[in-house]
């Protein structure tokens, strides 16, 4: 977009580094940060497409109130719970990140995250403790949100700072194919269970094992995490403040980044508007608004989300060679024109119909997931930024992201218009449009405040 005003990614960037002071890692090191990271985005989705499937036994087990809709909503409502406190995880993992180190933070944000899931799997149900089973549930959940609130933008900090400057896009998609791999893990594991076992044995015990299954997965991604060093970036800046770390004010990290934070929440906004639309809602509206088959709509889902995996590596190494700009741009103009079109061929109904609106929707979602874990730490210096991506990125989430399938549903009961969820992800996309062209080009570019790296 040549011409676009920009905003600097911060008051405090300093001038272009030497090229004399450039970084050269060790790609098996990159290779393993990579790993450990997207780990972690695999474990967080895989609990939420184990919860999200198995809704209904959760809601028997934990909230046994005899109307299946008020266990529903109840299981949700905790499930919603963890959203609240993830802008308060961030305020606490973020400036933490930015002091001691990712690493160190990483590995304690994946121990409380497999904690929480593993701790799930544990509690009594109903009726053996009353009401302490729901309360238990709510604070495990609690825990895993508070947890998430450092995950995500450490992990994205921790994948860009390691990666070499002209090959960050398409590390860093990696960090979304472990999100569409957990999710579908956790989806699938459900969907197995569901068939091979009995509707009693499942809600006895068998709703016990996927939660149970985090253990193993949180000690595999804590072993990945210690054993890695810390990143260069942050090593850099360690070793610029001699042999101690000051400390970050928040106000250098939220009221000294402010334009940037803006910029940071739009950029996320239409993200997650369009990923929590198509993932989460779309199974909902396909069951609720057009009486679709519920188990076809979820595997409709999976589909998609198995067509975005096979596409984003790609779609991350394309924003190396053609910027980052680009390619969000290209997802938002996409929204914008096809997301009317896209939902009408959905609301058909046929198989094809709702096949082909859907996965346009996805490769068009691809265009965000593929470039924003490079292009979003990239706004902020080193010095602030686990904290600022950790704030801006949670904010966004928590107020629009995760309520996105809550709101939609509301405007169509108060509209009575089904075409709401095109409308609404075309106005998320007009936001992302209008971050888009303020945002500055980072594509082979060092990080602002680092050196060079290859």
């Amino acid at each position: 977009m040549p011409g676009a005003p920009v905003i600097t990614p911060s008051a405090h960037t300093p001038d272009t580094p030497d090229p004399s002071d450039a970084v050269t890692v060790d790609p098996a090191l990159v290779k393993r940060a990579v790993k450990a990271a997207a780990l972690g985005n695999a474990m967080e989705w895989f609990d939420f497409g184990v919860y999200s499937y198995i809704a209904v036994t959760l809601g028997k087990v934990f909230f046994p109130s005899g109307n299946p809709t008020a266990q529903l909503l109840s299981t949700f409502g905790a499930f919603a719970a963890a959203f609240l406190v993830r802008p308060l995880g961030g305020l606490v993992f973020g400036p933490l990140g930015d002091r001691v180190g990712r690493q160190k933070v990483l590995a304690v944000t994946m121990i409380m995250m497999a904690a929480g899931t593993f701790a799930i799997g544990l509690i009594p149900s109903y009726a053996s403790i009353g009401v302490a089973a729901p309360l238990l549930l709510l604070v495990a959940r609690l825990v895993q949100g508070f947890s998430t609130g450092g995950e995500y933008a450490g992990a994205s900090t921790f994948i860009a700072e390691y990666a070499p400057d002209k090959r960050r896009g398409f590390l860093g998609s990696w960090l979304e194919f472990g999100t569409l791999a957990g999710y579908i893990a956790g989806a699938g594991l459900v969907t197995v269970m569901t068939a091979l076992l009995s509707s009693d044995d499942l809600l006895s015990w068998g709703w016990r094992i996927p939660f149970l299954i985090a253990g193993p997965m949180g000690a595999i991604g804590l072993y990945l995490r210690l054993r890695l060093e810390e990143t260069p970036a942050f090593a850099a800046e360690t070793e610029k403040a001699k042999s101690e770390r000051p400390k970050v004010p928040l106000r250098e990290m939220i009221t000294g980044q402010w334009r940037t934070l803006l910029l940071c929440v739009g950029l996320v906004l239409v993200f997650n508007v369009t990923d929590y639309m198509l993932l989460s809602y779309m199974p909902s509206y396909l069951t609720s608004e057009l009486k679709y088959d519920e188990t076809h709509g979820l595997l409709v889902v999976l589909g998609v989300m198995a067509l975005m995996m096979v596409v984003q590596p790609f779609a991350g190494a394309l924003s190396d060679r053609v910027g980052r700009r680009p390619v969000i741009a290209a997802g938002c103009v996409g929204f914008l024109a096809l997301s009317v079109p896209a939902l009408l061929l959905i609301r058909q109904g046929s198989l094809f119909a709702i096949a082909l609106g859907m996965g346009a929707l996805g490769l068009l979602l691809v265009c965000f997931t593929s470039a924003m874990p490079a292009a979003l730490p990239a706004l902020f210096p080193t010095r602030v930024r686990y904290g600022s991506l950790s704030v801006g990125f949670n904010v966004s989430v928590s107020l629009f992201g995760g309520t996105t399938p809550l709101v939609v549903t509301a405007l169509i009961g108060a509209t009575g218009n089904v075409m709401m969820p095109a409308y609404y992800m075309m106005a998320a996309a007009v936001i992302g449009g209008v971050a888009v062209w303020f945002m500055t080009e980072s594509a082979g570019r060092p990080l602002p405040g680092s050196p060079p790296q290859h």
